[in-house]
């Protein structure tokens, strides 16, 4: 009863925005969606969790394609990722599903503003959680997408092409957590390639860069500048632990990826306060 009155209500919002002005369809759907996410917090059955997530992807799903969807976040959401590019050709908007009984998963929508009076480009992507490490050594695509939740991202050309770098997190595994750095390049056939052969460390040049640590530390990595991502270098807490990810943390000093020639360099023991 109480899925075919919510169901009811997102259809009527539906309804409502052809009729409403567009603040005032922003406003019902902003309330809408706190409601929701308010009793996925607070509901701990998985399939009630699994329904009331399913309402929340209609209401994102419209949301995404209304014609205010650049210009507009949602400020009282709090388990919803909105984040947009510089320039403000692209935005992401992201959560994730967390379930007791069964793996969780993330929900990702990009949104690649439409030149010239063209509509917007939307990808849709959706994947469940992995306790397995990311692989650096290959491109991942829509159809098999690792799943993360996306805080940050700038765009670059390289030979002509725009592509986006972006810093992600990974909570797939309950004792490690992942932070990434990867590419995107959305194709125009619809398509999304996540990893591009540029990021490299030493004699190594990988797709991506996947920093692993215990989840009950916390890591920083963040753009110092467009072209300089700096990060928490990671150790592990004693000797006995190396190569033990879900005993790493960070131990105060800080490495960095420069971008140099189409290519994302590792420096280690950079000081991130000097932007050079």
């Amino acid at each position: 009863m109480r899925r075919c009155i919510l169901y009811l209500i997102i259809i009527c919002l539906f309804c409502l925005s052809d009729t409403l002005n567009g603040q005032e369809s922003l406003d019902s759907t902003s309330i809408l969606l706190e409601n929701l996410y308010g009793r996925l917090v607070n509901n701990y059955d998985d399939n009630s969790r699994i329904r009331i997530n399913d309402s929340i992807k209609e209401v994102i799903d419209w949301y995404v394609r209304t014609d205010t969807v650049f210009n507009h976040k949602f400020d009282n959401l709090r388990y919803l990722g909105q984040i947009i590019s510089p320039d403000s050709t692209m935005k992401i908007v992201t959560w994730n599903l967390v379930l007791g009984s069964a793996p969780g998963s993330y929900f990702c929508y990009f949104l690649e503003k439409g030149k010239d009076g063209e509509e917007n480009r939307i990808y849709s992507l959706s994947s469940a959680y992995k306790d397995t490490p990311l692989k650096t050594d290959t491109t991942y695509t829509n159809t098999d997408w690792y799943g993360a939740l996306y805080y940050d991202l700038r765009p670059y050309l390289f030979n002509g092409k725009q592509l986006w770098i972006l810093l992600g997190i990974d909570y797939g595994n309950p004792l490690i957590s992942r932070k990434i750095i990867d590419v995107l390049d959305l194709r125009d056939d619809g398509t999304v390639i996540f990893g591009k052969k540029c990021i490299v460390s030493g004699e190594t040049v990988s797709y991506r860069a996947v920093m692993e640590y215990a989840s009950t530390a916390s890591m920083s990595l963040r753009f110092n500048s467009e072209k300089l991502i700096v990060f928490d270098h990671l150790v592990p807490i004693t000797p006995v632990q190396m190569n033990n990810r879900q005993f790493y943390g960070p131990d105060y000093s800080t490495d960095a990826y420069n971008f140099e020639n189409g290519k994302w360099i590792l420096k280690i023991n950079v000081d991130a306060r000097n932007k050079e």
